[in-house]
């Protein structure tokens, strides 16, 4: 896929009861159900990590997706800032950090 010129990356820390509810791979499907590339991960701290590069408004779309999650999930808080984007293409799921 090529990305548009109006492409954005965005780290996002998402935090709640995250882990354990299949939260990473509901992320990978969704992702790349919309042609995004990046990665999600766990965290040691109980929360999930996620970097999406993309066109700007499915970006943002996926951002907002992941305020509810899957059904299982309970987010509590979103933290998304700037990044740099990914240096391989597609998305996937990373080992835990």
């Amino acid at each position: 896929m090529a990305i548009a010129d109006d492409a954005i990356t965005v780290r996002v820390r998402i935090e709640g009861r995250v882990q354990g509810v299949w939260y990473r791979a509901w992320t990978v499907k969704e992702a790349s159900a919309r042609d995004l590339q990046g990665w999600v991960r766990n965290r040691g701290d109980g929360s999930v990590e996620a970097l999406f590069h993309g066109p700007l408004e499915t970006v943002r779309d996926m951002v907002e997706a992941c305020r509810k999650g899957p059904a299982k999930a309970r987010v509590e808080h979103i933290a998304e800032h700037p990044a740099e984007p990914p240096t391989e293409s597609g998305f996937r799921q990373l080992p835990d950090e």
